[in-house]
């Protein structure tokens, strides 16, 4: 790695997608680029994405699929109830459809555009590779443009003179130096692993009623930095949620139980009631919604019974949790994951022969449980949900002879504000002002969302909006370099 230069025209913190996207477009604007990564290792979550939100793409274009920047701008718009910037929504939509092309143009292919959830237009541009491909391609081509990289070399302090940013402070072995900059784009990737922030912003406790997945070192770095010279606050409060069952270290992300978990059979309490209509779960976000009002508790339960996993053996899926388990996969290892987890000892999947041994082993009231399944059971036989209106055709009984549950939870992609940017991408301050040389992108930025994420019509959204703010604030900052 070379030394640390004394000065360059533009710091990027961060080396995700945002911060990628955005030394890329400076560095082919002529810009002298250094970028500071704190980990050794450079993408961070990017790596693991596995497709990217567009609209109006050639590749669609070539499908035939009809679906308009109009029509996805509405539609987010309308998912947030109008609590989103429109204009920043609009530009980041706008600017998506060019984006898949920037990227091929750099090296990342695509294989398809698909969906996987029903009833929802093809947005979904599938990374060949995934994340971690697509984060060699721009990694290799900011190299080739003269972008020099800095992992392992945290950036502490922006620096302003004359209320424009002038520096920015970074620590290598210890020692802070400073390098005299004309302008930084924060892309540091929220705050998810801050278990104080987490609290104070989203009333849950990490670790505990709220887990994150994917993310390591997520301290709110940026936002701490932004903040501290002035920026204003706007999404702080937004997470991307979903639900997991189970979750652990035990069990691969994907795997069967996983699998098992996501489907739209009977979910319940930690007490054991039923708290939805479990076809949400067919999109990540009201599930994550549904499952967060029962944060006292901290998770629920899918209870299925062998009736079911013969189901899932024979005929498949219903809904696949990513695009490796499309619906019709067939689970034909659960049994045997099942088996290992209890013969391990686990406190996340239970077996039973009984309903009223189940209530004991998971800590479910026996009486409730035993009525919740009669209930339902009920409603299977009558083709009605008389509680939640489940679609019938996934109205299945739990009638044994063993019966299972595997515990959920509540779990995050990361967090999704934090600094007030308009649809430049510049960083505003508590007055709406522009705080010159000042930028900030994906899940450091806020005003993309309302309190949830948009999951229907967008889906791929938070990788878009990454990649999409990160060209926008550096075509912004190559401007404001020229005056």
């Amino acid at each position: 790695m070379s030394p640390i230069p004394t000065q360059a025209d533009v710091a990027v913190i961060g080396s995700g997608a945002t911060g990628l996207a955005a030394a890329v477009t400076l560095a082919e604007g002529g810009a002298k680029v250094v970028v500071f990564e704190k980990q050794r290792s450079l993408g961070g979550t990017s790596n693991f994405l596995q497709g990217v939100f567009a609209a109006e793409s050639d590749m669609q274009r070539e499908r035939y699929v009809d679906y308009t920047c109009d029509a996805a701008f509405k539609g987010t718009m309308d998912y947030s109830h109008w609590r989103a910037n429109p204009r920043l929504v609009r530009a980041i939509i706008d600017e998506s459809g060019p984006t898949i092309s920037w990227l091929q143009s750099r090296g990342v292919v695509f294989t398809e555009v698909t969906i996987n959830m029903p009833d929802a237009p093809l947005t979904y541009h599938v990374i060949k590779g995934k994340g971690e491909a697509m984060v060699k391609a721009l990694v290799d081509q900011a190299k080739s443009k003269g972008v020099e990289f800095f992992p392992g070399i945290p950036v502490m302090a922006l620096l302003k003179e004359g209320g424009r940013i002038s520096g920015v402070v970074a620590e290598a072995d210890g020692e802070e130096m400073e390098v005299a900059i004309k302008a930084v784009v924060v892309a540091t990737g929220g705050f998810a692993n801050n278990k104080e922030w987490i609290k104070k912003y989203t009333g849950f406790d990490l670790g505990a009623n709220l887990f994150p997945v994917g993310n390591t070192g997520k301290t709110g770095d940026g936002l701490r930095m932004a903040w501290e010279v002035g920026a204003a606050e706007e999404g702080v409060e937004t997470i991307e949620l979903f639900r997991v069952a189970p979750l652990g270290a035990e069990f691969a992300m994907g795997c069967e139980l996983e699998q098992a978990g996501a489907q739209p059979d009977l979910w319940v309490t930690a007490r054991g009631e039923r708290f939805c209509d479990e076809t949400i779960s067919f999109w990540d976000t009201p599930v994550g919604n549904a499952q967060a009002r029962l944060k006292h508790d901290g998770y629920t339960f899918s209870v299925f019974d062998d009736s079911i996993i013969e189901r899932l053996q024979d005929r498949g899926l219903e809904r696949g949790v990513g695009m490796d388990y499309p619906p019709g996969y067939k689970l034909t290892s659960l049994r045997k994951e099942i088996q290992a987890a209890v013969d391990n000892g686990s406190t996340e999947v239970f077996v039973a022969e009984s309903i009223e041994d189940l209530a004991f082993q998971t800590g479910m009231d026996p009486a409730v449980l035993r009525a919740t399944i009669e209930d339902y059971n009920g409603y299977c036989a009558k083709g009605h949900d008389e509680l939640f209106v489940k679609d019938r055709r996934y109205l299945h009984p739990v009638v044994g002879p063993r019966f299972y549950a595997v515990r959920g939870r509540t779990v995050f992609l990361g967090t999704m504000g934090g600094v007030k940017v308009n649809a430049r991408l510049e960083v505003l301050d508590k007055k709406d002002a522009v705080i010159p040389g000042l930028y900030a992108g994906g899940f450091d930025a806020g005003g993309m969302y309302g309190d949830s994420y948009p999951i229907k019509g967008s889906s791929g959204l938070a990788s878009a909006f990454a990649l999409n703010s990160g060209r926008i604030a550096g075509k912004s900052a190559l401007e404001y370099l020229e005056r």
